[in-house]
């Protein structure tokens, strides 16, 4: 009986044929690169419009990748801007005490205090008072009387905190002041704001107290509120009248107060004192607990 349907080709004469055409392409595969190249010029465009879309995304993934990534860095090299400012501000100091004593094993300083950086929210509007307000309190260890820096010197003390901010005085304002000393000459001295921005005064200054225009003051660690070595203020004028009895000496502030955004909140022992007496009670309380235990 004959089939309804004719056979194909056979498997023999296919296989023949793509070996034939196989070996056809080895042979002239240099002579066919130019034709190629020719083909891929057209499809190019095409190729190009198919790719727009995906381009398109790849480009916008990227362009807001970028700028988050900018974005952190920027508020990292910051912060870390801030903190290698603060131990420069050290250098000075410690490079005329090593002249004077040879080595820094017995230095006061602390190097390894906790540090924070802060924003600047708010400043104050009264030309009376000089104070600035953080974005950090209670809830992230701030507590009162806790010193304040910037990138150039001691911007002052935090006199009120609330859970979320902070109250930072500046040492500017009349009701401020801060023991200094010269790193020159290890003078000792109290530097009083005048309610000037830019101005501090050196009171009851002896007329033979050795002082120069010039002269750094930095913090003295006096009174255990500013740790020891921070720069403070530089003299800017000594008046010696003979119509007075204390010599008038002026200094200006090395931070930039008037112009502050970002500041390091430090903590000179590592921790607040509130933490530390938490910290106590707690052990205490589990000291009673383990007592009542027993018993």
């Amino acid at each position: 009986m004959k089939p309804i349907f004719a056979r194909g080709i056979s498997n023999q004469f296919r296989l023949t044929l793509a070996i034939i055409l196989s070996v056809i392409l080895l042979v002239a595969n240099d002579r066919l690169e130019p034709a190629r190249k020719s083909i891929s010029s057209l499809l190019s465009p095409m190729q190009y419009v198919a790719n727009i879309p995906g381009a398109f995304l790849d480009w916008s993934a990227e362009t807001i990748a970028t700028r988050n990534m900018l974005e952190r860095q920027n508020k990292e090299l910051l912060r870390q801007q801030l903190l290698m400012s603060e131990r420069l501000q050290r250098f000075e100091h410690l490079r005329q005490e090593n002249e004077r004593l040879r080595a820094l094993l017995g230095s006061p300083v602390h190097m390894d205090a906790r540090k924070m950086v802060a924003e600047v929210m708010e400043v104050a509007s009264d030309p009376f008072r000089h104070y600035v307000v953080l974005n950090h309190g209670a809830s992230s260890g701030v507590y009162v009387g806790q010193p304040v820096v910037d990138a150039h010197g001691v911007v002052g003390q935090v006199v009120e905190v609330s859970a979320l901010t902070s109250r930072v005085l500046l040492i500017s304002d009349v009701t401020h002041a801060i023991p200094v000393r010269v790193t020159r000459n290890d003078v000792r001295l109290i530097a009083q704001g005048t309610g000037e921005i830019d101005e501090l005064e050196l009171r009851h200054v002896a007329k033979s107290t050795d002082l120069r225009v010039g002269d750094l003051l930095v913090s003295s660690g006096l009174g255990k509120r500013f740790p020891e070595g921070y720069p403070v203020a530089r003299i800017m004028q000594v008046d010696k009248d003979d119509g007075q009895s204390y010599a008038t000496v002026t200094a200006q502030p090395l931070a930039a107060l008037d112009r502050i955004r970002y500041l390091l909140l430090l903590w000179p022992d590592g921790e607040a004192p509130e933490t530390k007496a938490e910290a106590k009670s707690e052990v205490q309380a589990g000291s009673n607990d383990g007592e009542n235990k027993t018993q």
